[in-house]
């Protein structure tokens, strides 16, 4: 008979639209990160969602994202402190590796992706969620910061992020209250990193498994 080892640590997941600055925000905390975005589907999969008029696949789409395998990595951390986890190569849209990640004694880690807020449920039903967040900000300036990262890394063509980016600008609202209603806590920078602190905090003394999400994470909240 198999033992399920205790819980030992605790995520934080942190969603918002793209662009809205989860990546260095997450780096800023000076936890162990888990990038959610590595477990996108490759770009021959035939389960990926198609943009209408065969305009290609809908990256912005959860259907594009393998959350079973997020899940079984952050129940991994959780668990043992270690995970497999995928490389994925953005331009490509392919996953070109693997890596191991440890995040060590740590009681907190981030993940962080747009698709964060898709497995809220999931984690809290795991007794792994300590908090999920969702950054909100202006709409032009998460249209600027995302567009000028995607063409600095060379995500895909001028062309298509610039279409990307205007849809994914009318849209951000509807995204920022889409994942409110999946129970992320919409926030500002400076206040995610508050509350990412104050889980870190508790997580120092206090060994026991979370039996539920916090009420602010599963129910979105102020």
């Amino acid at each position: 008979m198999s033992i399920i080892p205790p819980i030992a640590a605790r995520v934080v997941l942190l969603s918002g639209p793209s662009g809205s600055g989860k990546s260095s925000l997450a780096a800023r905390t000076g936890l162990p990160v888990l990038n959610l975005d590595d477990f996108y589907k490759e770009g021959d999969d035939p389960s990926l969602p198609q943009l209408p008029g065969g305009a290609g696949a809908d990256w912005d789409s959860p259907l594009s994202w393998d959350a079973d395998a997020a899940v079984a990595a952050i129940e991994a951390l959780c668990r043992t402190s270690r995970a497999t986890v995928p490389l994925y190569d953005i331009a490509t849209s392919a996953r070109v590796g693997a890596e191991p990640l440890d995040i060590g004694g740590t009681p907190l880690f981030v993940a962080e992706g747009i698709f964060a807020a898709d497995i809220i449920e999931r984690c809290g039903a795991l007794g792994v969620l300590a908090d999920a967040l969702c950054l909100r900000g202006r709409p032009s300036t998460t249209f600027r910061r995302r567009l000028l990262r995607d063409l600095r890394e060379g995500r895909k063509s001028a062309p298509y992020l610039l279409r990307r980016g205007w849809r994914l600008m009318r849209a951000e609202r509807g995204i920022v209250a889409r994942q409110t209603a999946l129970g992320a806590y919409p926030c500002g920078r400076d206040e995610a990193l508050g509350r990412i602190a104050a889980a870190a905090w508790a997580g120092r003394f206090s060994a026991r498994p979370a039996e539920s999400a916090p009420r602010s994470a599963s129910t979105g909240a102020p």
